[in-house]
């Protein structure tokens, strides 16, 4: 069996992918790729392109398992602890679907904000920069018309006033979220470690809300505890850039329900 990972720089859903590659113990073929020259979209070998094509998670890692694309970060770390050693999700029905649960809130709402806040520091002057031959010869392998359009909107600077502070409160209510989590003294969200730190952590360990950080000692402290993962510094080992947290390419949607 085939199984090649490609994946960014470990950032956003990209981290999430590579920590939980390195926590579950499988071994697959990692190709890094650089996600803002849109290279996700001209991956060779894929027979089946419907889910690279139509990824909601935006410019996230491709699993590809005999040809077939696999995308979005939650499922693809799944897949990752079914096939190795199982300790990543809750042996308990009940709080498997709190696991998940909880991941869907993330990906739904922190993710899509802090995706638009990084692009807005990070992606917004590279793609700026470019031509509009270049820029147009980028996007025309983008099959999804909404996520070619976030890529416009991105390089545009279109970034308006009142989708910054919506994207900021939802940062701030995700650190809330998660400290209040904590706040009886566990470790992990789930009690045990599990997905759920994974998909949480990128999504806060950029920082550029810091004061969604203020006072919360419970988060603080679960941060620290992230940083030091295993699986989080094997993942961070495999960047290419010297400041990876700064590689950013437009992410998730921003979820429609507000």
């Amino acid at each position: 069996m085939s199984t090649i990972l490609y994946h960014g720089e470990p950032a956003g859903p990209s981290l999430t992918v590579l920590a939980a590659l390195a926590e579950s113990g499988v071994e697959v073929e990692c190709r890094p790729i650089n996600l803002l020259a849109g290279e996700r979209h001209t991956l060779p070998d894929i027979t089946d392109s419907v889910a690279l094509d139509m990824g909601v998670e935006g410019e996230g890692p491709v699993l590809v398992v005999d040809g077939e694309a696999m995308t979005e970060s939650v499922f693809i770390a799944q897949y990752f602890d079914e096939l190795g050693q199982g300790t990543l999700q809750p042996k308990d029905a009940y709080k498997h679907w709190e696991m998940l649960m909880w991941c869907r809130r993330v990906t739904e709402r922190g993710a899509p904000a802090a995706a638009f806040l990084n692009c807005q520091s990070y992606a917004r002057p590279s793609l700026a920069a470019m031509d509009d031959a270049g820029f147009a010869s980028l996007t025309s392998a983008i099959k999804s018309d909404d996520l070619r359009t976030r890529w416009a909107d991105v390089r545009q600077g279109n970034f308006p006033d009142e989708q910054v502070a919506d994207s900021r409160s939802k940062v701030m209510a995700l650190a809330e979220m998660t400290d209040t989590a904590l706040a009886d003294g566990r470790d992990w969200l789930m009690g045990d470690f599990s997905i759920a730190d994974l998909v949480t952590y990128p999504w806060l360990c950029s920082e550029l809300v810091p004061e969604a950080f203020t006072g919360k000692l419970a988060l603080q402290g679960w941060m620290a505890r992230m940083a030091a993962r295993p699986g989080m510094t094997a993942a961070l080992k495999r960047a290419t850039e010297s400041n990876p947290e700064e590689c950013w390419a437009p992410g998730p949607e921003i979820n429609r329900w507000g």
